[in-house]
């Protein structure tokens, strides 16, 4: 065990002071920084003229001409000073009844690789278009109601100003389109979706929405190339919630974001015309419903935000700050436990443990013996039961439930195009959550949680948005409507229980509607491996995993018990004989801030153990919020040298703590330079090793503070910068 008093003594500071330029870029400084400053720069929409409106905020403005027809001919980041667009583009794109539609405008004009206010006269807009009419202007509202009942250091929803512009069309009688835009306070972030209402009394077949286009400016001037392999706009991120591919990365995740090459930009540098240079969003597989006399449709959400610089930490760090805004839901955190159970009294017992530690929550894992999709009185009754007697003892529950990779049978299972027969799914074979056993499954899931009491809800599944060729399920009509259908039949289960308070851990990235928490990220079979290499890879995926994420939005893994084979050397079973590893596994993650999956029968086999457990969470809960903040990379785990990362918050109490690793046999003196740039300190900063006594430490002009400090060997220690 490490001696805390050893620690501190052997601490000695270093100062160093250079003529180096600031480590951020742009030549910015702490005191105009959005990211460390915390001045308000509140969003705003001001009619500039009769003829112009804008967004804007300080840090990116976005303006539109209202005449002769509307068109966004700005899109400006202001942190740089640069334009995000080259020429002007239609607003929306939409198929109905086969036959395409646009709104907005297009230039009639040869150039498209720069633009001019005044070509804004040559604009033009086809009389069997949408018509702009009129816009209104609101305050952000969220998007559906959410309720937080989990440990959260942010409470606050995002907000702002919106403008929705309504657009008519003499063919298209009562149908009325809704183009709106969402600009953000403090954030360089704009939204857009639209809105359809049908209030004639005509049907119409809603094909495709193509809900943003913009021409973006070049990344690069490449002579040849394809669109795939050229850069995309680094200045402009592109988020929306049509997500999934079982990647737990937002990226891979994006089906709806398509950057494409504009061959009527004709003095563009690449001779084949492959420069990705028009974005548009919407969904590959198309939308295939009806929409009725009186029904509305709201395409998908598309967020936009705007960077200023190519550091991967700094824009990491924005993609966060607007994460903790628009899904602030995602900021609960909780302490829980994944329970391996066979009998209720497994449940009751691990319930006392989880008090006795101070874990605020147990999840019964797969493979227990909880079935949420059988709610006969019997087992309706033995489950709220034992929810009653967790919320006595102030722990909050929740279970596991498989979705995808089963079959229920030829009647229920999605339907492969090619095949005509059930199979071709993402995991193999997989329901279709639109068929009659999927519609029932939606309400046996909403009758277990409002009868039970149920706080929590693993979905393992819908995983990718699998279409269907069936046409006899009752909730889409056939292959062309399936996908769509299907996602909006599951974000409107996540949303519903959101609104209940029911914390949501899922399998993909469906943050924006109303999902809590996602893997990191791992190789299952990874934890079948022996403990001191799980150690070094779990720092790895901690490293690689925080860069878009918040520490609330992953959750980890520690095998109590065997996991996908393994032997002795990989699992804490019996956990007293592998306390050192318990403890350091357990240090690892909620020294990240994140929950792992600690999945086995019990915390504790003995009070030895039960005491480590106890002095974590206590620490845990002791820097809660510092380690719920974000995550700074000081050095990846190789297994060679020491690693860590670092928190930062300018606004707390403790402004960064520290996490170092030595994964070497042997006790590691280093001198390091801790960059603390984004905990908003200037000049000086204290710092202690552990519980140790502060010392005041000199920043030199990049920020950083030197330390000369020890790392024990196969330990790690902790330090707290305030």
């Amino acid at each position: 065990m490490k001696n805390l008093h050893q620690i501190a003594e052997k601490l000695s500071w270093i100062i160093f002071f250079s003529a180096l330029i600031p480590l951020h870029s742009f030549g910015q400084n702490q005191n105009d920084d959005w990211l460390v400053d915390g001045k308000s720069r509140p969003a705003e929409i001001i009619q500039l003229n009769p003829k112009e409106i804008q967004l804007r905020n300080g840090l990116v403005q976005r303006t539109f001409s209202l005449s002769p027809s509307l068109a966004c001919y700005d899109f400006t980041n202001l942190m740089t000073g640069e334009q995000l667009l080259r020429t002007v583009m239609p607003e929306v794109r939409i198929t109905l009844d086969g036959k395409t539609y646009e709104a907005g405008t297009r230039l009639n004009f040869k150039e498209k690789g720069y633009f001019r206010k005044e070509w804004l006269n040559l604009v033009e807009t086809p009389t069997d278009n949408f018509q702009f009419e009129e816009y209104t202007l609101s305050e952000i509202e969220p998007h559906f109601p959410s309720k937080l009942q989990f440990w959260t250091k942010q409470e606050k929803a995002a907000s702002g100003k919106k403008i929705s512009f309504t657009y008519t069309n003499s063919q298209l009688s009562g149908l009325i389109l809704k183009v709106h835009y969402e600009i953000f306070d403090d954030l360089p972030l704009i939204a857009k979706y639209l809105t359809l209402e049908n209030s004639g009394a005509q049907t119409y077949h809603l094909d495709q929405v193509v809900h943003e286009i913009l021409g973006t400016v070049e990344e690069e001037s490449a002579v040849v190339g394809k669109t795939t392999q050229m850069k995309k706009p680094h200045q402009l991120y592109i988020e929306n919630n049509f997500a999934f591919n079982n990647s737990m990365n937002a990226e891979i995740s994006a089906q709806a974001t398509h950057w494409k090459q504009d061959s009527t930009y004709t003095s563009q540098v690449n001779y084949d015309y492959q420069t990705p240079a028009i974005l548009e969003v919407y969904p590959e597989k198309g939308i295939g419903v009806d929409l009725k006399p009186g029904a509305s449709f709201q395409s998908i959400r598309t967020y936009e935000l705007v960077l200023d610089s190519y550091d991967r930490e700094r824009n990491g760090l924005a993609r966060r700050k607007m994460y903790r805004a628009i899904a602030p839901w995602t900021q609960q955190n909780p302490i829980f436990m994944h329970l391996v159970s066979k009998t209720d009294e497994q449940v009751r017992t691990a319930i006392d443990q989880c008090a006795a530690t101070g874990y605020e929550a147990l999840i019964l894992s797969f493979g227990s013996h909880i079935n949420m999709e059988d709610n006969s009185p019997g087992n309706i009754q033995s489950w709220k039961s034992l929810a009653d007697y967790a919320h006595s003892k102030g722990i909050k529950i929740g279970g596991y439930s498989l979705f995808s990779s089963r079959t229920i049978g030829p009647e229920t299972d999605v339907i492969s195009p090619i095949t005509g027969k059930p199979g071709g799914a993402f995991f193999g074979n997989a329901p279709c959550l639109a068929s009659e056993w999927g519609l029932n499954y939606l309400d046996k899931l909403k009758y277990f949680f409002r009868e039970t009491g149920f706080d929590i809800f693993e979905n393992d599944g819908p995983y990718p948005g699998d279409v269907c060729a069936s046409t006899s399920h009752p909730g889409h009509k056939g292959l062309e409507d399936s996908q769509w259908v299907q996602m909006n039949l599951q974000k409107g289960l996540y949303q519903w229980m959101n609104a209940q308070g029911i914390y949501i851990n899922a399998p993909d990235w469906y943050f924006l509607d109303g999902t809590h928490k996602i893997a990191m990220g791992y190789r299952e079979v990874n934890f079948a491996l022996p403990r001191e290499r799980q150690k070094i890879l779990n720092r790895q995926n901690i490293y690689d995993a925080t860069w878009e994420k918040t520490p609330s939005m992953g959750w980890g893994f520690v095998p109590l018990t065997a996991y996908h084979g393994g032997g002795a050397d990989a699992v804490l079973e019996p956990l007293n004989d592998h306390l050192e590893d318990y403890k350091q596994l357990m240090m690892q993650y909620y020294g990240a801030g994140i929950q792992a999956c600690y999945r086995g029968p019990r915390l504790y086999d003995t009070e030895e153990t039960k005491s480590m457990v106890i002095e974590v969470i206590d620490w845990y809960k002791k820097y809660r919020d510092i380690l719920n903040a974000d995550i700074i990379r000081l050095r990846r785990a190789d297994g060679r040298d020491w690693d860590g990362w670092m928190h930062v918050d300018p606004k707390g109490k403790e402004k960064a703590l520290i996490m170092l690793f030595n994964p070497t046999s042997e006790t590691m003196k280093k001198e390091l330079a801790l960059p603390l740039y984004y905990t908003g300190l200037t000049d000086s900063a204290h710092i202690r090793v552990e519980e140790g006594v502060r010392q005041k430490v000199g920043l030199d002009r990049n920020y950083e503070a030197k330390v000369s400090l020890e790392i024990p060997a196969n330990s790690y220690t902790w330090l707290v910068v305030e």
